[in-house]
């Protein structure tokens, strides 16, 4: 229940709320005793579920709470008010870094006191064995004085499953911002995922835009595991070649070739920023206005977002408007809620479900099963005409009649294919390759990796089923291949694509039931067979009740037939959960930010 204006908790009187996010409420709160303002950010009711939480709570608290350093919003108090955990933090009049950012480029100055008042409260939270997990622009609050400080330590080391250390049990970052480990969901967390994305935001300021921007968070995500990251220089002429080479390290994909430590990026920054003869002037690009769907999506994070933090903007003075102007606006507010309901029902599995887009009607594609009998030397596919190919299908194209018993050669025409939206001699060459690869696993693994980045679930699916094939039961499927083929399997139920998804499911029950019956479930529930979805459902839960894509789909059963109370008890355990995915972590997250 939330805190109502002029309600005493404990020694705090709420004074207003300032935001709401999926993780937490905060509140402007008056203390009489010490005479002044504090932010009280009261974690969601959904915790309270795991009844090991409290405890928890209350042993990080004191952990986050002995931060004491000039740039970390320092913690006052914690306690519980009626069951609800809440953390007291300093009120800070001011903005965000994000607030900052939009309203145009940061100068020279600016950029180098954004990064020494973060680095030095990074490189100090490090030594204490504490890491940040969710560094971006609006965790930075700019209060009124000039003072700068870093936010949430609490949040991002609170609402986690399991024991906290510098190297604990990871939870899911905002994907504009999240390291490549965040992202996999590697658990051996260390210094260097702060500073990966502490990198990105200083990308982000120098270069004028993140690295990686897409329409939906999973391929922001695999773009930082997968994409090589986009030169500062060729985004931005004005990046000097000292400043790139700053940028570039602290964005590696590895860990280990990154900076040691925050405050040794700093100083290289610093230095880089200082020598470079025509010094940035912060961010001179201007990014496309983002919808506000859009923008929820990229702001999503397991910490709450801008609106949330202990921070307040300049109080503007207000108009005083004719009455009836509000009972026009209250009428049409009506008209479109009642618009907006219908629309919703009507395609309400939209905001749940990321699509691969359906070809069109003369390009249905016909990916074999992995067992399909074929010739010992397929033919490769026909050639076309050069002048209808694009130069880098040709330049592939090339390559593979010149090697034509290279599969590898073979799958990189395939996805040079798919991604010039041809879809057909994309999964013809895919087959082909397949069959040149034979059981070479180094191939399949490869090949599902790089369908699955293009979200090319049907395509990723296949090549990850030959790798179960090829070890046979019992075999070890790595990590990665293991959540990838999960997540191909999923995505593609309620799609077009599920039609080709179906001629392997045969073979996706033998190897991994489980998710074979999810998909199950989740194409008939999508198709209008709710009950039979349900039933499959439930069948999952008997053959397997801790599966954790089964959980996610009774959640978002739950978030379509508007059972909100359900789904959120099940979606933060979901987060809170160490085994959670990275991408099932993400969906859940945006679920729960989609509850009313």
């Amino acid at each position: 229940m939330p805190f109502a204006e002029g309600e005493n908790i404990g020694p705090y009187r709420v004074v207003e709320q300032l935001g709401q996010g999926g993780m937490a409420t905060v509140y402007k709160a008056y203390h009489a005793a010490l005479d002044r303002y504090v932010a009280l950010k009261v974690l969601h009711p959904a915790f309270h579920e795991d009844p090991n939480f409290i405890g928890r709570f209350q042993r990080e608290a004191r952990v986050v709470a002995k931060l004491e350093h000039p740039n970390i919003v320092p913690i006052y108090d914690f306690a519980e008010h009626e069951k609800q955990p809440y953390l007291v933090m300093k009120y800070i009049e001011g903005k965000t870094l994000k607030a900052r950012l939009t309203r145009g480029p940061l100068c020279a100055v600016e950029v180098t006191q954004v990064a020494d008042a973060v680095g030095s409260a990074l490189a100090y939270a490090h030594k204490q064995g504490i890491l940040h997990r969710d560094i971006k622009p609006s965790n930075v609050l700019i209060a009124n004085d000039g003072q700068m400080y870093l936010a949430d330590f609490g949040l991002a080391r609170i609402a986690q499953a399991g024991e906290s250390t510098l190297s604990s049990d990871s939870i899911m970052g905002t994907p504009q911002y999240i390291s490549p480990e965040q992202a996999r969901g590697d658990k051996d967390l260390d210094a260097g995922t702060d500073i990966y994305s502490f990198g990105v935001m200083l990308y982000e300021m120098v270069v004028g835009r993140v690295p990686f921007s897409a329409d939906t968070p999973f391929s922001i995500i695999h773009d930082h595991i997968y994409t090589p990251l986009p030169m500062p220089r060729s985004v931005n002429i004005n990046v000097s070649e000292s400043v790139e080479r700053v940028l570039l390290k602290a964005l590696s994909k590895e860990r280990a070739d990154r900076y040691e430590d925050a405050l040794s990026m700093v100083e290289a920054f610093k230095a880089a920023w200082e020598e470079a003869d025509m010094p940035v002037q912060g961010s001179v690009l201007t990014s496309p206005p983002v919808p506000v769907k859009q923008e929820k999506e990229e702001e999503r994070a397991d910490a709450t977002e801008v609106d949330e933090t202990a921070v307040s903007e300049e109080p503007k003075p207000k108009k005083k408007r004719s009455p009836w102007l509000y009972v026009a606006a209250g009428v049409l507010l009506v008209i479109c809620c009642i618009f907006v309901f219908f629309a919703w029902r009507k395609n309400r599995v939209a905001p749940f479900v990321n699509r691969e887009p359906e070809p069109p009607p003369s390009q249905v594609v016909d990916v074999l099963p992995p067992e399909e009998p074929r010739s010992e030397e397929p033919e490769p596919p026909p050639p076309r005409p050069e002048g209808e190919l694009p130069p880098e299908v040709l330049e592939a194209q090339h390559n593979a009649d010149t090697h034509p018993d290279d599969p590898f050669a073979r799958l990189e025409l395939a996805l040079v294919f798919w991604d010039a939206g041809m879809r057909p001699p994309s999964y013809e060459n895919l087959d082909h390759a397949a069959e040149l690869a034979g059981d070479d696993i180094d191939f399949f693994l490869e090949a599902g990796r790089g369908f699955h980045v293009r979200q090319a679930w049907v395509g990723s699916a296949s090549m990850y089923l030959r790798v179960f094939k090829i070890l046979g039961p019992g075999g070890e499927v790595p990590e990665e291949a293991y959540n990838n083929f999960h997540e191909a399997v999923y995505m593609t139920a309620p799609s077009p694509e599920f039609e080709n998804l179906a001629r392997m499911l045969d073979e996706i029950l033998k190897v991994d039931e489980p998710i074979g019956l999810v998909a199950l479930a989740r194409h008939a529930y999508h198709n209008g067979r709710q009950d039979e979805g349900r039933e499959l459902l439930n069948e999952v839960k008997r053959l397997k009740p801790d599966f954790i894509e089964a959980l996610l789909l009774e959640a978002e059963f739950a978030m379509l037939e508007e059972r909100f109370e359900v789904a959120g008890e099940i979606l933060p355990a979901l987060i809170e959960n160490p085994e959670t995915p990275a991408w099932i972590r993400a969906m859940a997250e945006e679920f729960l930010n989609h509850i009313p």
